[in-house]
């Protein structure tokens, strides 16, 4: 049997982000043979092309890990209708210096959990441009436009009833995504 290893990033550094919580729950629903891991981002410096010819060790191993990723999940939050600047960092790091992306070919899934009623929708849909560029086959439907609610966590962190059936439609999408397009 083969093993996925599915690299997660998370666009917000807060430590109680509605999208951390999502990121965790959402690992619990998919099955033995993926795991998930949880990409620091919050270390990297801001980007500056200066740096391509010795990039940071903290640059190095994010690209490292996506290296070894099989898939990688984006779960983000929205800032002023767009992706956090901490993942577009994260995103221009492992995609340079020019001609070294690691993402080319690594197949992505995108969601996000906001309070607002349309969730991340703005934000998922700059990220999809990002992702676009980079030659990341990127899963289209189902779209996860996920409202932060009462009820959407349970009180041990996983997906409350509500929610469980559509986000675990959207892993099992993702998991046939990723055997389609891994190598």
């Amino acid at each position: 049997m083969n093993e996925y290893k599915i690299a997660v990033i998370v666009g917000s550094l807060r430590k109680e982000s509605f999208n951390l919580k999502l990121a965790g729950a959402l690992a619990k629903l998919a099955p033995p043979d993926f795991t998930f891991k949880q990409i620091e981002i919050s270390d990297l410096p801001l980007y500056n092309q200066d740096d391509d010819k010795d990039q940071a060790p903290s640059v190095k191993r994010l690209k490292t890990e996506i290296v070894e990723a099989n898939g990688v999940v984006f779960v983000t939050p929205e800032h002023n209708r767009s992706v956090p600047s901490a993942l577009k960092n994260a995103i221009d790091h492992a995609s340079r210096p020019s001609g070294k992306s690691v993402w080319a070919g690594k197949p992505a899934g995108v969601l996000g959990v906001s309070p607002g009623a349309t969730g991340t929708a703005m934000a998922q849909q700059h990220l999809r441009n990002s992702l676009a560029c980079l030659d990341m086959p990127t899963m289209g439907q189902p779209e996860a436009f996920v409202q932060a609610k009462e009820g959407l966590f349970n009180e041990d962190g996983s997906i409350g009833e509500n929610s469980k059936a559509f986000l675990q439609r959207w892993m099992d999408r993702y998991v046939a995504w990723v055997k389609q397009h891994s190598n």
